[in-house]
């Protein structure tokens, strides 16, 4: 088994702490947002892009348990806000113990957050251990989105310099998306249900259409169709992000079938979450039909209570806008989000703060 430091005195790199206390990840003074999965052991399994961690502790140092059945990156923040820019990241790769802290005694806050798609593994956080004690979970914020997406809400290539640049898992970041710089603009937490690639009934270039996002959005994992979801949490508002890669390749997807898939999911959100939690159908600058069928796709579905945010093509550009394979950089979400932030707060009746979009 591996150990890994993070964050230590170059004198203890490598080094086990000695450890007071340790609790399951499973454990009440851990708080999880997303869709997780509980071992009989204690330990938690999950997949989906951006899941996120919370916990405090009093101590010197804190050491993560955990396995991952490919290899995945994560955000780490250490007693600083889950902004754009974690305290670090770190790659779990098969079996290993992570020193995530090593330092001053006292009271800190620690959130991690996966970085990468399913596509790159299943992560199983095991166990923490301190050499003081754990404190009651941080408390989440009291306001919540689900976001339902593609590459844009995953984060593919938002760390890239140049969208020339080909993909690479340790450039994706959710912290870098519209998706989580909206959430903070309102102080809400997100959790993202994406998959690059994938579309409402066409994924891009024809590729694998039975995993579509319609299947993927039922499901506990990402990449395991085993295991259905079932809901652990109620949204205040779901926003739909989907349709890039149904009209990639120069097709497009006839106008019926794709208005029937999009119900289809429509009425798996409604499922999942109830009649009175309001929906936000986006649609992309990628094809000018794109905001047509999102919109016949809402009208023709019969679900109540929606809401259309379109994207225009000048939203922003080809150029320092884009990272990896021309998707949109951190640049390029801040312009995306303060598009999408005005309906958010409409829609929900939210202040809308003055403040930066971040």
């Amino acid at each position: 088994m591996k150990r890994i430091t993070i964050l230590a005195a170059s004198l203890l790199l490598g080094a086990a702490i000695c450890s007071a206390e340790t609790i399951a990840a499973s454990d009440g003074r851990i708080s999880w947002i997303g869709r997780t999965e509980t071992t009989t052991e204690g330990a938690v399994s999950f997949d989906w892009s951006a899941t996120t961690l919370r916990l405090r502790f009093s101590g010197t140092a804190l050491e993560l348990k955990c396995r991952d059945t490919n290899a995945d990156w994560f955000n780490l923040w250490v007693d600083t806000p889950q902004g754009p820019q974690a305290t670090s990241a770190f790659k779990v790769k098969g079996d290993t113990t992570i020193t995530l802290f090593k330092g001053k005694k006292g009271l800190h806050e620690v959130i991690i957050q996966k970085r990468t798609e399913g596509e790159q593994g299943t992560a199983i956080f095991e166990s923490f251990s301190t050499d003081g004690r754990f404190l009651d979970a941080p408390k989440p914020h009291s306001r919540l989105i689900e976001f339902i997406g593609d590459s844009y809400t995953c984060g593919y290539g938002t760390e890239a310099p140049s969208r020339d640049d080909p993909f690479k898992p340790e450039t994706e970041n959710p912290a870098l998306t519209y998706a989580d710089i909206v959430a903070r603009f309102f102080d809400a937490e997100a959790v993202h249900i994406s998959h690059s690639g994938r579309g409402v009934v066409r994924n891009y270039d024809d590729f694998n259409q039975q995993d579509n996002m319609v299947k993927l959005y039922a499901q506990t994992y990402d990449q395991h169709c085993e295991k259905a979801w079932t809901p652990g949490y109620t949204p205040d508002l779901v926003v739909i992000y989907l349709g890039t890669n149904d009209f990639s390749t120069g097709r497009q997807p006839h106008l019926d079938y794709w208005c029937s898939g999009y119900a289809a999911l429509l009425r798996q959100v409604r499922a999942f979450h109830g009649e009175q939690v309001p929906i936000i159908l986006m649609a992309s600058k990628a094809n000018e039909q794109m905001g047509l069928y999102v919109r016949a796709a809402g009208e023709r579905s019969g679900v109540g209570n929606l809401h259309y945010c379109i994207i225009n093509e000048s939203a922003h550009n080809d150029t320092s806008d884009l990272g990896a394979s021309w998707h949109p950089n951190y640049r390029g979400h801040r312009k995306i989000a303060s598009i999408l932030a005005p309906y958010v707060a409409s829609v929900t009746g939210w202040d809308f703060p003055f403040k930066p979009y971040e």
